[in-house]
């Protein structure tokens, strides 16, 4: 058993999948299938059940997980210290692409002065979800997703879907608009959530013209192709709170608009013994949250 054996097993973990391990590492999957034989057989226990769909962690994997990150977190605390790096706190935090704009600046502005260390990374949910199990992120921000044991969710703000625009396109300003209004402009919608599919059967069956109706991630994307290109969107409003506070972007009054939302998640992993870094990033994501609220 090696320490690459045990990253391998985080690789396998958050991938769901032996091949999406190798494809990351240039292997061939038969090399991951080998190498996690070897650490089976080493502890005795089955870590993965094998399907179709890739590998899900057996029960005993999920107990051996913690003692991985923190074999891991040792080597790199050790590889710091020989390197003459100041041995402070390190917290780990996480984000959906769309929401790191709203989240990581902000918190990192908060945070700037404290004695630990940040370090950022983006991801779908669902990885962000497993990598909290696994110890890879400490906090993270996520859309609202299944629960999974041991994982705490706090929402942090319901953000409505709004139609948006430049402040110079045609219809900016424009009073009681419907979607058979923009059904034949230039759209790209955020891809928001089912909502967003079944928004787009309705805007197709209005549509007069023929043009491809796009939806697209992450949520800067949208952003860039309304503000620059004469798009009208369709996103949650805090991806674009900035742009609507100072005018760049405007809410169209779209009257007949499905009301949906984005519902932002705040994840973590519980534990019994108290981590002040963790708890100070939880209370400055509360105090963001509250901001975004207007309170």
């Amino acid at each position: 058993m090696t320490l690459d054996d045990l990253q391998l097993l985080l690789d396998v973990v958050n991938r769901g999948s032996f091949s999406k391990a190798a494809a990351v590492r240039g292997w061939s999957q038969p090399m991951v299938s080998q190498r996690i034989a070897v650490l089976e057989h080493a502890l005795g226990q089955p870590l993965f059940r094998r399907h179709r769909r890739g590998a899900t962690p057996t029960a005993a994997c999920e107990q051996f997980l913690p003692a991985v990150s923190s074999a891991l977190a040792a080597l790199e605390a050790g590889q710091l210290a020989l390197q003459g790096t100041p041995l402070l706190p390190r917290i780990r935090l996480s984000c959906l692409p769309s929401l790191t704009t709203v989240v990581f600046g902000p918190l990192l502005l908060e945070l700037v002065d404290e004695s630990f260390e940040i370090r950022c990374s983006t991801d779908h949910s669902g990885i962000i979800m497993q990598e909290l199990l696994t110890g890879e992120t400490d906090v993270g921000f996520i859309l609202k997703c299944p629960a999974i044991a041991g994982i705490q969710l706090e929402l942090l703000y319901r953000s409505p879907i709004i139609a948006v625009a430049c402040a110079t396109h045609p219809l900016a300003g424009r009073q009681g608009l419907t979607l058979q209004d923009i059904a034949n402009e230039r759209l790209a919608p955020q891809q928001w959530g089912t909502g967003c599919d079944e928004l787009l059967i309705q805007l197709r069956l209005l549509r007069q013209v023929t043009r491809p109706l796009h939806a697209i991630q992450p949520a800067s994307a949208a952003r860039e192709l309304a503000l620059e290109h004469g798009f009208i969107t369709l996103m949650p409003a805090l991806a674009i709170a900035r742009d609507l506070e100072f005018g760049r972007l405007v809410q169209l009054d779209v009257t007949d608009l499905p009301p949906d939302h984005w519902d932002v998640m705040m994840a973590w992993r519980s534990g019994k013994r108290p981590n002040r870094e963790k708890e100070r990033v939880i209370e400055a994501a509360r105090m963001l949250a509250s901001h975004w609220a207007g309170k």
